[in-house]
């Protein structure tokens, strides 16, 4: 029965292609979608099977398969992924096969080409039994020339396409996508099947080189000739309203066919009559058409330009300034998301997602270590979403940051292919070619040979390698939370400007792509990373309610911290679809993703921290002793062209009334900062209290900043810049890391020692006082066995405290109270390779 409708099935699509195609004429070109439901095997690379008793739609991925297959792909587990070198087999099957068939019905024409647009993990396609071609890389397009292999017009071809079951069929030369926090890859055809038959002389590629100043686009066309005479033709261009298809301009040029098997470049400007501008605020599009009297290809483009300024440090957009503001997909990481399903080729929910990412006042994304199907940069084109796109490389603790078997030339043919399927979309303004690798030696050469193809000239991020040339993007991740002792305190003595990136001559224009560390399964449950956060900061009680009204409220924060420094060119939060799993390490924040349902607190509290005209209330401490007064600056972050005006409301909230409240006028000119200041007074007795300021945005609503205080006596830290030595410090490519910085107050700095057992660092307190605590803020380099000490002299030291089962993170140490005017940590094993490494280190009374 199954065959059955299987072959019922075949029969139904072969008219379908047949119809189509019946409509090629002289100089026209259809693109037949070989995209639905396909037939799907396993078995060898070598041989295909015998029997397909299986069914899987294309687009997607082989888990969709009908009978399911048994965990088709890879699985990795937590110990092992950070080790891109093991390159996991599936260990049921090499292969998948995939069979469907069509026809043809009318005479066929000059060229034939099937296009794969993305497969992993590689491509070899038969048809009709003979063997067509391989297309190895994973995430970029292969086209293959089937017009020798094809049936008659009206005869049944039958199409098999073979893919890699798992990263072992990736030939060591290419990148496999491998990423540090995934657990499974999936194989399968993951984006569209297209035969385009046209005649020849034919158009291969298409560069629209859109100029905003002279309002025209420049066509840069290559051609190819499949086998007619060389000769004089005649381009036609046409660029019309993608939406209405009015015409907006048109050209032609004379030129010569190259000769028959070659190919040529040629170039058409076509001015643009009453030219309307791309933004993401005003998504518009052009469709170019170029004919050949032979062949017509059809493309869509923007009028947009992308650039960035390294004296400003700001990207400009068609000529002005420009602020983004977003998130990342991490669309790999979703594949394995276990309510995945078909969504991701869902054109519906796809612009859903979009749509509900620029209700959060998104005007960017980061396709991060991954590329989607090309329906969400078609969509991204449409809903106005500058896209940073990001080749699927992170090989972070790979030696060297980089397989050994990948040359920059394997990687520029990649890069190559990435391009010229991209570089169309005015959504796309920044090449990313990594994730975290520092490796120089190979990516930095790939870009360099590339870069010049885009007669764009879009930006390029080199990840946490060097740019590769003044206003190439320094990309920063600046985690703080995921450090012990980390409180928003910590802010205040932050310059603005993200301190871990680019080993090597960072500077602006800065993005950050990355921040936060305090992720929240879409249950409540928390991945991996965050298990230990919430321990420290909320304590093991906190409800699933604690935890996200605190991760929403200090995210925006940290939003707001990021984007009033106004050191950097964007700042995106990681992110915004991923995964969601206990094993997992990040999540996004979504709590129904079928749904596309925000996590309430999330939606209210960040969504305001991105608003393009915003408020910050630019007062970091969140401990204030009893009575204390301060001066509150409060900030209208404005990044629109236009000027803001209106009142600031500062409100000082104790359980849920108000004991303070102002208000006062606020001028922020276009793309500035404005500013009030407001004197407050607060309680003499312990109290929680909610600080909260409040405008009316660019849209006439409430946009809010919000802080949560608590005031009570505080202890002095008697180490805070006091004289410190240690037994040794470490400078190397990474910095230096002196003693001093144990004890200034900084979280984001630390000391290390050198890397070997029996280390110590001594504070000075300059008088003895009681002691009876130190806390210690530990970097990943933590001790095993170590003590602490104490001294009236510096001679003569006295153990006080000591463990044999150190574990990092943060160390609350008591003992009893003593007098002392030396404190000394005393190292005698470490618990890592390296060092003894402390953010901070810190001495109480009690």
């Amino acid at each position: 029965m199954g065959s059955l409708v299987l072959k019922r099935l075949a029969a139904v699509v072969a008219v379908a292609v047949g119809l189509a195609a019946a409509d090629v004429g002289a100089g026209e070109r259809v693109v037949v979608s070989l995209d639905g439901t396909w037939q799907i095997a396993e078995g060898s690379l070598g041989q295909p099977p015998a029997e397909f008793a299986h069914t899987a739609p294309v687009p997607g991925l082989a888990d969709l398969a009908t009978p399911p297959f048994e965990l088709p792909g890879a699985t990795v587990s937590l110990d092992d992924r950070g080790k891109p070198w093991l390159k996991p087999a599936d260990p049921r099957r090499e292969a998948f096969w995939y069979r469907r068939t069509f026809q043809v019905d009318r005479p066929l024409p000059a060229v034939a080409l099937l296009k794969v647009h993305k497969a992993r993990y590689g491509t070899k396609v038969l048809l009709n039994g003979q063997a067509v071609g391989e297309h190895e890389p994973c995430f970029t397009p292969g086209w293959l020339d089937v017009r020798a292999h094809l049936k008659p017009a009206g005869a049944e071809n039958e199409l098999l396409i073979r893919v890699g079951a798992s990263l072992a069929q990736v030939p060591p030369n290419l990148t496999d996508g491998w990423d540090n926090e995934k657990s499974r890859y999936i194989p399968g055809i993951y984006d569209s099947v297209e035969l385009v038959l046209c005649g020849t002389p034919h158009v291969v590629n298409i560069q629209t080189v859109p100029d905003v100043e002279q309002r025209s686009v420049r066509a840069v066309i290559e051609l190819a000739n499949a086998g007619a005479a060389a000769g004089p033709i005649r381009l036609k261009g046409t660029v019309r309203e993608a939406k209405s298809g009015r015409v907006a301009g048109n050209a032609e040029l004379d030129a010569s066919a190259p000769s028959a098997g070659t190919t040529a470049k040629v170039e058409l400007t076509i001015p643009i009559r009453d030219a309307h501008l791309w933004t993401p605020e005003d998504p518009f599009l052009y469709e170019l058409e170029i004919g050949t009297g032979a062949d017509v290809a059809r493309t869509r483009f923007g009028l947009r330009t992308f650039a960035t300024d390294p004296a400003t440090g700001r990207v400009i957009l068609n000529g002005r300034p420009y602020y983004l503001r977003g998130s990342n997909v991490c669309i790999y990481r979703f594949f394995e998301d276990a309510e995945r399903g078909t969504l991701p080729w869902d054109r519906e929910w796809v612009r859903k997602l979009h749509r509900r990412f620029k209700a959060m006042h998104w005007n960017s994304l980061r396709y991060c270590i991954g590329f989607p199907p090309e329906l969400w940069y078609e969509i991204a084109d449409e809903e106005g979403i500058l896209i940073q796109d990001e080749f699927p490389i992170w090989y972070s603790r790979a030696k060297d940051g980089w397989p050994e078997a990948i040359t920059p030339a394997d990687l520029a043919v990649e890069f190559t292919e990435w391009m010229r399927e991209r570089w169309n979309h005015p959504c796309v303004v920044i090449w990313d070619a990594q994730n975290e690798t520092s490796n120089d030696r190979v990516i930095a050469a790939a870009i360099q040979q590339v870069r010049g193809l885009d007669l764009s000239r879009r930006p390029w991020d080199n990840g946490w390698g060097t740019p590769q040339q003044p206003g190439d993007i320094s990309e920063g991740h600046p985690y703080r939370s995921s450090r012990p002792g980390f409180r928003l305190g910590n802010l205040a003595r932050e310059t603005g400007i993200p301190d871990n990136g680019p080993r090597r001559n960072a500077g602006p224009p800065y993005l950050i792509n990355e921040y936060g560390w305090l992720w929240i399964n879409r249950d409540g449950s928390l991945p991996t990373l965050t298990v230990d956060v919430y321990k420290r900061l909320l304590g093991e009680n906190a409800s699933v309610e604690d935890r996200r009204r605190y991760y929403a409220r200090t995210l925006a924060a940290k939003t707001e911290f990021w984007r009033v420094r106004r050191q950097c060119a964007g700042v995106l939060h990681f992110c915004g679809l991923g995964y969601s799993r206990p094993d997992g390490q990040t999540s996004d924040n979504f709590t129904d993703v079928k749904t596309l349902e925000f996590e309430p607190n999330f939606f209210r509290y960040v969504r305001d921290a991105f608003a393009p005209v915003g408020v910050v209330i630019d007062f970091w401490e969140d401990r204030l002793a009893k009575g204390a007064t301060a001066s509150i600056p409060v900030r209208v972050v404005n990044d629109l062209e236009a000027d803001w005006s209106g009142q600031v409301v500062l409100r000082l909230m104790r359980d849920g009334q108000a004991i303070f409240e102002q208000q006062k006028d606020v001028r922020a000119a276009g793309q500035e900062l404005g500013s009030a200041e407001f004197e407050l007074s607060f309680p003499t007795e312990e109290a929680t209290l909610e600080l909260t300021a409040e405008i009316r945005g660019s849209d006439g609503q409430p946009i809010r900043s919000v802080r949560d205080l608590r005031v009570a006596d505080l202890p002095k830290n008697h180490a805070l810049g006091a004289r410190v030595k240690a037994s040794s410090e470490v400078r190397n490519a990474q910095g230096f890391f002196p003693a001093a910085l144990a004890v200034d107050g900084r979280e984001e700095t630390r000391w290390s020692s050198e890397f070997a057992d029996d280390q110590w660092l001594e504070v000075d307190l300059g008088r003895a006082v009681p002691v009876s605590r130190v806390t210690m803020a530990w970097e990943h380099a933590c001790g095993r066995a170590y003590a602490i000490e104490v001294s009236q002299d510096g001679s003569a030291w006295r153990e006080v405290w000591r463990t044999e089962s150190g574990k990092g993170g943060m160390d609350e140490i008591r003992f009893a109270p003593v007098e002392a005017r030396y404190v000394r940590f005393r190292g005698d094993r470490r618990a890592t390779p390296h060092g003894f490494s402390l953010w901070e280190l810190q001495v109480f009374e009690r």
